[in-house]
């Protein structure tokens, strides 16, 4: 029994120590939310000579860099801007996009770095190329925007999609000041139910692990004879006259004493009356 409660409350801290630590990080974290409650970040400028910046997919850097955008219904809205013309900001199907900017110049993000202050952008080398693109004439968009995009990657997760940035008249030669803003509503929400699971858990695994177990105790019912016997093989050395024989005059009688069996344990021995009298007899 004693084997069972420690492993139990072993699982139980298990489970509510991690829980606490999720919802007191995450709950910091909501402390710092805008007064809309989104959670926004710049980034750092992005130079290149290349004509467009491309997230090849999308859905593989968010779960790589911030997978809670994936969770729920939380929404990323992303601004960029140039102050050489309006920039487009377009998310198409990935072999679309890659088919289309085949001989356009583009320089591919490797990464997107989640740390406080602006965040780094991870540039691969602009790709050669002398053709030209027109983002807005293109057929295949599954979200679009000028100066800014918004869209829910929950509802597009698992599919394979591009983001593309550009100035609108692709122009070469970028220099792009981003920001990028989540917002999720259930956040404060998930903050408290596991700060009030993981304190439930913990509780529940002291109890189960400090709470002493109740004694058992043992009834056994022997022959006087048999008294010596018993009282020998549980450890007993003083049984204060246990073993005697009743007198014939003497009205046959039943005792109960204590004698100990181990940690925590009662063990008792009834002396029955001997063979053939009746324990109700005068």
């Amino acid at each position: 029994m004693r084997f069972v409660r420690t492993i139990a409350g072993m699982v139980l801290l298990a489970l509510g120590i991690p829980a606490l630590l999720a919802g007191g990080g995450l709950w910091l974290a909501a402390r710092h939310a805008g007064p809309d409650g989104g959670f926004g970040a710049r980034f750092e400028p992005v130079r290149t000579p290349a004509r467009a910046v491309l997230v090849a997919d999308v859905d593989a850097l968010l779960r790589a860099d911030l997978p809670l955008a994936r969770t729920g219904q939380a929404r990323l809205h992303l601004t960029a801007r140039d102050d050489d013309g309006e920039v487009f900001l377009g998310l198409a199907p990935a072999d679309q996009v890659r088919r289309w900017l085949a001989d356009v110049p583009h320089s591919t993000v490797r990464r997107v770095a989640v740390t406080r202050g602006q965040l780094p952008v991870d540039l691969d080398p602009a790709t050669a190329g002398a053709g030209t693109a027109a983002p807005m004439s293109q057929p295949f968009w599954v979200r679009e925007g000028v100066g800014s995009l918004e869209w829910s990657p929950a509802e597009l997760s698992g599919r394979s999609l591009s983001l593309v940035v550009m100035r609108v008249d692709g122009a070469d030669g970028l220099d792009l000041r981003m920001r990028a803003e989540l917002r999720a509503g259930w956040f404060p929400g998930l903050a408290w139910a596991l700060l009030a699971g993981g304190t439930l858990l913990v509780v529940l695994a002291v109890v189960v692990l400090v709470r002493p177990l109740r004694p058992r105790e043992v009834v056994f019912v022997v022959e006087p004879d048999q008294v010596p016997v018993l009282a020998g093989r549980l450890g007993v050395t003083s049984l204060s006259g246990l073993g005697r024989q009743p007198g014939p005059a003497s009205r046959p009688e039943r005792h109960l004493v204590a004698v100990g069996s181990g940690a925590g344990a009662r063990t008792r021995a009834a002396i029955a009356p001997p063979p053939g009298r009746c324990p109700d007899e005068d």
